[in-house]
């Protein structure tokens, strides 16, 4: 599984124009998805994000994590994360999990975040085109890859 996990202010997802669900002070967190992931790499994923000192103490150090601001969360699936630009200009997507392998995961990673989230939590639609908008707080970004544990 792949993460890019952004702080943001505040962020919100739209499809077909009308409000899906938004969340403020928080993480973004945009997950792809491959046909190797299983339960382990979510169980390592979501302790990673939910003990990861990124957001300021009283003294402008990263040094408290979500769990200890009660932040908001939203998970957003994102299979373009696996995408291969090795060849040509075409990205090509046959890494990524196909829907009978992504969306049970997809759906198990969510409800492990939200048994942690103690602020809002909230979701895009797995495959819908979303449009997401977010404000991201420093900026922070960070890209986790439960196959890469170092």
């Amino acid at each position: 599984m792949r993460i890019v996990l952004q702080r943001v202010s505040h962020a919100r997802i739209t499809i077909d124009g009308k409000l899906k669900s938004e969340i403020g002070k928080g993480l973004l967190l945009l997950l792809g998805i491959e046909d190797a992931d299983n339960e382990d790499d979510i169980g390592w994923l979501v302790k990673k994000i939910m003990q990861m000192r990124i957001f300021e103490d009283e003294n402008g150090v990263m040094n408290i994590s979500a769990l200890d601001i009660n932040a908001d969360i939203m998970v957003v699936s994102q299979f373009t994360l696996y995408a291969s630009c090795k060849k040509g200009n075409r990205p090509s997507y046959i890494k990524a999990a196909g829907h009978d392998i992504a969306v049970p995961l997809y759906e198990n990673f969510c409800a492990e975040i939200q048994k942690q989230c103690l602020g809002q939590f909230a979701t895009g639609e797995f495959g819908a085109d979303m449009k997401v908008e977010l404000l991201n707080d420093g900026p922070v970004t960070i890209c986790l890859d439960s196959k890469i544990k170092e």
